[in-house]
């Protein structure tokens, strides 16, 4: 009903079917043809494809944080986003390379250009993962895990780089498939054994099942995909609340019918800076939030965007987190329009910062549009004009996005850009 290849001697995947199904499941398409590809540990496989003597050994990439680790460190227990420090006591081994960016934007979009030369639709969900369309292409491709195959070896021999991919009928079926496959796999889940597939696997496979509502299922006994799914939605209700339980019942009966999205725009854009355990001052703080302020008004103005709503996150020292929002009369892309209300909301949210800490600070730009010449507002209001953010938009483009920089940040850089899909 399904099968399995990951081009590793040896391995196999094995399923067991929990019997006849008591009801008729809805698939959104006759054939397994939506490929979920997925770059296996893309930060770390990046170091070890460069870096000859990293190769077999656990590798951590990284400063404060573990920003992605090797297979060989996850088997030891280290997960993202962890504290280095930890992950040093769980594997003391571990060999810790700090983040090159740049590098990892060009590889994701090398594994792209391989994406879009297989098919023209291409959903990309992450710099290091995508969904792709192949429905139709049997006459020029082969069958959709011949595709498969062929994508999977394209990107070893041409970007040096493991990916997994998941083929189903479903978006959803396609993801669980590609993460069931991990490291370096490939799996099918043909159209007909979307169900034994899925049911013997455990909740946390579920897109919406988090730790809290993976323990609070497991209170009622609930561990696996088929056992929530035999529930039914009433049942799930009292555990989930009605929205969730609506959502989980679906995906456990295999329904997603959403199509591959290509085109598709961001709804919200964001940065985040870690800030580490000690103590900051309010002008740190402030000065942090004026870098990523910056960052933000850049990243819209070169996609040709403006935002409506702007969003303050925080994580405190007891890794708690809170948000604060603002939407603002008109849509905007000017820097000191959304330093301003961003610099409101930190304001307000100073008491509880002293009170528990921060440890982490995020701004979001959300509620997002196309820029319209068009749709202009009068300038009633007095300070530096379009002029300026147009000005510093082109001297960072010449030189590089350091080459400008508030005083405030001087001796603080600007912190991690991570790579991102284009806006």
């Amino acid at each position: 009903m399904f099968e399995s290849d990951d081009g590793l001697p040896g391995r196999e995947h094995t399923h067991h079917s929990l019997g006849p199904v008591p009801r008729p499941r809805i698939a959104a398409r006759p054939q397994a043809s939506i490929l979920h590809a997925d770059l296996d540990s893309f930060y770390a496989s990046v170091e070890q494809r460069d870096q000859l003597h990293l190769r077999g050994k656990p590798v951590l990439v990284g400063g404060g944080v573990v920003l992605a680790a090797s297979y060989e460190a996850k088997a030891r227990g280290v997960r993202t986003p962890m504290n280095i420090g930890r992950a040093l006591q769980l594997c003391p081994e571990a060999i810790v390379v700090p983040p090159r960016m740049s590098e990892y934007a060009q590889a994701s979009k090398e594994v792209f250009a391989i994406f879009f030369d297989t098919t023209p639709v291409v959903e990309g969900i992450s710099i290091d993962e995508a969904f792709l369309d192949v429905a139709g292409l049997h006459r020029v491709a082969g069958e959709p895990r011949a595709t498969a195959k062929e994508l999977r070896a394209r990107v070893r021999r041409e970007v040096g780089l493991p990916i997994s991919v998941g083929i189903a009928g479903t978006k959803f079926l396609a993801k669980v498939a590609s993460a069931v496959s991990k490291p370096d796999g490939l799996l099918l889940v043909e159209h007909g054994g979307e169900l034994e597939f899925l049911h013997p696997l455990p909740v946390q496979r579920l897109w919406g099942v988090g730790p809290v509502t993976a323990e609070a299922l497991r209170g009622h006994g609930i561990e696996r995909i088929g056992q929530l799914a035999e529930l039914g939605e009433q049942g799930l209700r009292p555990i989930v609340g009605r929205a969730a339980a609506r959502h989980l019942h679906a995906l456990a009966w295999a329904r997603d019918p959403r199509r591959v999205e290509t085109g598709r725009r961001r709804r919200s854009i964001g940065a985040q800076r870690a800030l580490g355990r000690r103590a900051r001052t309010p002008d740190e703080i402030e000065a942090y939030l004026h870098g990523l302020t910056d960052r933000l008004g850049r990243r819209l103005r070169n996609a040709d965007r403006v935002c409506r709503t702007v969003v303050l996150r925080l994580r405190f020292d007891d890794f708690t987190r809170a948000t604060r929002s603002h939407t603002l009369p008109d849509t905007t892309d000017h820097t000191e329009t959304i330093l301003r209300t961003a610099l409101g909301l930190l304001t307000v949210a100073m008491p509880l910062i002293h009170e528990r800490g921060l440890t982490l600070i995020g701004l979001a730009l959300t509620n997002l549009d196309d820029a319209d010449p068009r749709q202009l507002t009068l300038p009633f209001e007095h300070g530096p004009g379009p002029e300026l953010d147009t000005a510093l938009d082109e001297v960072r483009t010449r030189f590089g996005s350091s080459a400008v920089t508030r005083a405030a940040l001087l001796g603080r850089g600007e912190g991690l850009s991570v790579p991102l899909l284009p806006d």
